[in-house]
């Protein structure tokens, strides 16, 4: 007591600054002094004592300074913020043994009930910071998705030829295969606020090169082969990649990186509810889009469309930027949280142009190396098998299998319909999934369900009898109802992928998982042109089934034969509490 109070009075002379952190100050070596010396600093203070907010500057000791040779204090001078207390620090030893007595704060600690538990999972962390993102969400998401089908229908309308529409694409297939690593990189070493800012801009000004490209090129008249060769369609093809890769990015960012921060990533219930939302929001806006655009040209002309579109891209920018910075404010800024240390090294060295080619490669490797060192690897790689079923599912190849059976356009029409409602309601089955069953049982069902409607559907089909009315309704009914099973999983399985991730690489991976999808996406493309004769249909309906048949049994064995890092994971589960008990 006597050597830490003398040391208190001698390192008083310096000039008394500040009281931040001490990191980084050397440590300090206290050399007894005399006994005399204590005495005579110590002569107007009791026995026991202790000093409290002394504000100290100790930027300037040395590591080796004794402070038995400074000088006594003159009488003048005197100490700021020192309380004297008497009777506070005791040595008596405090016993900590089971048989010494325990004080009673630490008896009676207070506990949440069951259902306050439930209740603060269900309860995010920032609501009304959750609010702001799904108004974001809908505005980019509706804005997009106008322009998902505005683009291709104003390309084949003023070209004949459907090739210039599968070359754009393909290449902006190819730009997320490629680019998603090496921007998922990049964002988790930048600011979100900026970041999201600077994405927005790149979409928007895209999405206006490609219309004035389309506005003022008349493609009528030229050949494909020509207009293929053309600098403006390369341009128009270089545009619509680069705004692929950038509403991709804009997408993981909001679904694998702020929605966690927002919801909470030990709140299940609640980041299950929200993540229900941002799909419930995609599926509106994929409705509205469509509908929106499909109005707007049976009154105007193609260009005259693009122009509307045009028109709302603007409107809608300044609003998503002022709604990114409103979601940081009310949510007490947790967006500004920092991932990765050296963030602003590796974005200078990542937007390096003179290495652009040496660091995207560097990039993928490294995001495939940690795509396949995540804990929760096998939940990914059953989203991505998901992927290869093209066959049995609402889209192009299911359309023209429909109507090379001569099937009606109003049940063609009424089963798209019914697959979309279906992925709608999926989203509010998945969120009382996860409350009742836990993350990993409720994506086991949604796999499990989805396979075992499919493989009816398979098996219908190969009997040789959609043509008549009522295997026909069956056919399309567990195609429809699998839409439950793949939606549901589709939001589980983002859910798992979230818990599992660290928000320091979760735009990496989910990057590196949808490069992945794209590359699925592109083999069954490739796939649906080799058995391009409706008759190969059935080759294409087994390899679907078969996909979402192995990924199903991929996540019901990985759930079955949990590692420690799995059940430290997800030690609130209900199914590693159950197998605990």
């Amino acid at each position: 007591m006597v050597t830490a109070a003398s040391a208190l009075l001698a390192s008083s002379t310096h000039t008394l600054r500040s009281r931040g952190s001490l990191s980084g100050v050397p440590r300090l070596r206290l050399r007894p002094v005399s006994p005399g010396a204590g005495a005579l600093r110590l002569d107007n203070f009791v026995r026991r004592c202790y000093v409290t907010n002394v504000e100290a500057d100790v930027s300037n000791v040395t590591k080796e300074e004794a402070f038995d040779d400074h000088p006594s204090l003159s009488p003048g001078c005197s100490i700021p913020v020192v309380h004297i207390l008497g009777d506070v620090l005791d040595s008596s030893p405090f016993a900590l043994h089971d048989s010494a007595p325990h004080p009673i704060d630490f008896e009676e600690l207070p506990v949440l009930s069951e259902g306050e538990q439930h209740m603060l999972a269900a309860t995010p962390a920032h609501p009304a910071g959750l609010y702001a993102l799904y108004a974001s969400y809908l505005f980019g998401n509706l804005v997009e998705q106008i322009w998902n089908f505005a683009w291709p229908a104003a390309l084949a309308i003023l070209h004949p030829s459907l090739l210039p529409v599968a070359i754009v694409s393909f290449f902006g297939k190819l730009s997320v295969f490629i680019g998603a690593p090496i921007v998922g990189k990049l964002m988790d070493h930048f600011p979100r606020i900026p970041m999201y800012t600077g994405l927005n801009a790149v979409q928007v000004a895209t999405q206006l090169i490609s219309v004035a490209i389309y506005a003022l090129k008349n493609m009528g008249h030229a050949s494909t082969s020509a207009l293929l060769l053309r600098p403006w369609f390369i341009a128009l093809v270089v545009a619509g990649a680069i705004e692929r890769l950038a509403g991709l990015a804009l997408g993981v960012s909001m679904e694998r990186d702020w929605v966690v921060l927002l919801a909470g990533t030990n709140r299940p219930v609640a980041l299950a509810q929200a993540n229900a939302m941002l799909n419930r929001i995609d599926l509106i806006c994929e409705t509205v889009g469509a509908s929106v655009f499909g109005l707007l040209l049976t009154k105007y002309d193609p260009v005259t469309c693009l122009k509307i579109s045009c028109g709302l891209m603007l409107c809608s920018f300044p609003i998503l930027v002022m709604l990114g910075q409103l979601i940081n404010s009310v949510s007490c800024h947790v967006l500004d949280t920092s991932r990765t240390p050296n963030g602003e090294s590796i974005c200078a060295d990542l937007l390096d142009v003179r290495k652009i080619v040496q660091n995207g490669l560097s990039s993928i490797k490294h995001g495939w190396d940690e795509y396949k060192q995540q804990t929760v690897l096998p939940a990914s790689v059953a989203a991505v098998f998901l992927n290869f079923n093209v066959a049995l599912a609402p889209g192009a190849i299911m359309t023209a299998l429909l109507m090379h059976r001569g099937i009606s356009p109003s049940i063609v029409g009424a089963f798209s319909g019914l697959c979309s409602v279906m992925g709608l309601v999926a989203t509010f089955i998945s969120s009382s999934l996860v409350k009742r069953v836990g993350i990993l049982k409720a994506g086991a069902a949604g796999l499990i369900f989805q396979a075992s409607l499919l493989s009816i559907a398979l098996t219908v089909y190969w009997a040789g009898s959609i043509s008549q009315r009522t295997p026909l309704l069956i056919f399309l009914a567990s195609i429809a109802l699998s839409r439950l099973g793949h939606m549901s999983y589709d939001v589980v399985g983002t859910q798992i992928i979230q818990t599992g991730v660290p928000a320091s690489k979760a735009n990496l991976i989910g990057g590196m998982e949808v490069s992945i999808a794209s590359l699925a996406e592109l083999v069954m493309l490739a796939m649906a042109i080799i058995a391009n004769d409706v008759s190969h249909f059935g080759f294409l309906a087994i390899l679907s089934v078969s996909s979402v048949a192995w990924a199903a049994w991929m996540f019901c064995r990985w759930l079955g034969n949990p590692t420690d890092e799995q059940r430290e994971l997800f030690i609130f589960d209900p199914h590693f509490q159950l197998r605990a008990t």
